[in-house]
């Protein structure tokens, strides 16, 4: 582990004002569950670490406020996990939370580090973008909500501006009956790495959201309004036109050590009906109501 300069800010201000100071050569501190690795491994090399674990403003917090859930910025997953609300609005969500790495792994990770780290298999990301979730940074500048979609840029990098700072996740209450999944496929032997995630939210009118990861140098959404795949009576042909389409931005690596890019794009299509049938099957059941 390279030696570095560490930096425990009691506000959102001094916060930023290290991070602006320091770009490139700073890192965030919430959970740990990554950059402890990444230090010890040496791909990570800051000249300052800002642990922002003591930040009252940045108290670990699921709220509902103004349309939305707002989950805090050091809320971990274990808390997403146990939360009422977040099972009853957004159960995806709680079903990615609930696999990423180990209890240990989830009393300590965040949400926000999961989307922060900006990893192409990132768990949580497929159910927060179908969602339609935005993440809240604070800079210099003031605040700025920035849609989920517009967060990701390719593996490790994201739109957050020089000294911004990530204070909370938001997700718009549901405004009609909705179904939804999470589901992935991993690794069998060694680190608990996905070779593919994906989610699906169908609502009562057809509208079919489509996010899936690991497959690709960022998550994507796709969205579907034509009904088809919210319509059990429709054909074969016309539901794999779907899915061809909303699948196509799929480019696996064939370097990762995750799977092959033929595996991994077989395993997406799978998992693709597989979620599509159970958000039908829970949105048949009644679904999450406004």
């Amino acid at each position: 582990m390279q030696p570095f300069a560490y930096a425990r800010p009691a506000t959102v201000a001094e916060a930023v004002a290290l991070l602006e100071e320091h770009g490139p050569d700073a890192r965030v501190l919430a959970g740990g569950t990554d950059l402890i690795i990444r230090l010890r491994d040496g791909s990570a090399r800051p000249a300052l670490v800002v642990d922002v674990k003591r930040i009252a403003e940045l108290d670990p917090e699921i709220r509902v406020d103004d349309g939305c859930l707002r989950i805090g910025a050091t809320t971990v997953m274990t808390d997403i996990v146990a939360d009422e609300r977040v099972g009853r609005l957004f159960p995806a969500l709680v079903e990615a939370a609930a696999v990423v790495g180990s209890v240990q792994i989830r009393n300590r990770a965040t949400l926000a580090g999961n989307l922060c780290n900006a990893s192409p298999a990132a768990d949580t990301a497929p159910a927060l973008l179908v969602y339609g979730a935005s993440i809240v940074a604070v800079g210099s500048a003031g605040t700025r909500r920035i849609p989920l979609t517009e967060f990701f840029i390719r593996s490790g990098e994201t739109t957050l501006a020089r000294g911004e700072l990530v204070t909370a996740i938001e997700l718009p209450l549901p405004d009609r009956p909705t179904g939804s999944a999470h589901v992935r496929r991993t690794r069998r032997r060694g680190h608990d790495l996905a070779s593919v995630t994906l989610a699906v939210a169908i609502d009562d009118a057809g509208l079919t959201r489509l996010a899936y990861g690991s497959v690709g140098p960022r998550p994507v959404l796709e969205v579907d309004e034509t009904g088809i795949l919210a319509d059990p009576t429709a054909g074969d042909d016309a539901r794999t036109a779907v899915l061809d389409r909303l699948l196509a931005a799929a480019q696996p690596s064939p370097r990762s050590m995750r799977a092959s890019p033929e595996y991994r794009l077989a395993m997406l299509r799978v998992l693709a009906v597989r979620a599509v049938g159970t958000a039908l099957d829970r949105l048949a059941n009644g679904g999450v109501t406004p």
